[in-house]
C-alpha cells in the first residue's frame, strides 16, 4: 500500500511541476535568477565561488527535471498508445494484431514496418501512374 501511495504522490507532484515549469512565469523567473546572478558578478569579483553557484544550481535543477520530464513523457506516451489501441480495436477491418505493438521486439517491429513500407511504395507507384491510392489494400 505504501508503494502505491508514494507512486500516486510522485505522479501528482510530477504533473504539478510539469504544469508549473511549463508556464511562461517559470521561464521569466529562471531568466530573473540568471540576471541577478550576472549583475552580482562585479560584487563577487567574478570569483570561482560566484561561478560555482550558477553551475551547481543549474546542474541540480537540470538533473531533477530530467526525471520529471521522463515521467510526464512516459505517462503521455502510454495514454496515447492506449488511445491508438482503442482506435484500432474499434475500426472495422483494422489489423488488431497491431494492438500493443510497442511491446514487440525490434526484429518483429522491423518485419511489420517492412510490410507497411512495401504497401506505401505500391500506393506511391499507383499514384504516379494516375491510379487512386485510397481504399483498404491487403497487407502481405
Amino acid at each position: 500500500m505504501g508503494d502505491t501511495t508514494s507512486k500516486t504522490r510522485f505522479v501528482r507532484f510530477a504533473k504539478s511541476m510539469s504544469r508549473l515549469t511549463g508556464r511562461p512565469i517559470a521561464f521569466i523567473l529562471a531568466l530573473a535568477v540568471v540576471a541577478v546572478w550576472a549583475v552580482t558578478g562585479p560584487l563577487f569579483a567574478f570569483s570561482d565561488t560566484w561561478q560555482l553557484v550558477i553551475n551547481t544550481s543549474t546542474t541540480i535543477v537540470t538533473f531533477l527535471m530530467v526525471f520529471l520530464i521522463q515521467n510526464t513523457q512516459n505517462r503521455d506516451t502510454e495514454a496515447m498508445q492506449i488511445k491508438l489501441d482503442e482506435l484500432l480495436r474499434a475500426t472495422e477491418g483494422a489489423h488488431v494484431a497491431l494492438l500493443d505493438l510497442e511491446e514487440l521486439e525490434e526484429n518483429e517491429l522491423d518485419a511489420i514496418r517492412s510490410k507497411y513500407e512495401s504497401l506505401a511504395a505500391r500506393a506511391r507507384e499507383q499514384l504516379r501512374s494516375g491510379a487512386n491510392d485510397t481504399g483498404t489494400p491487403q497487407v502481405d
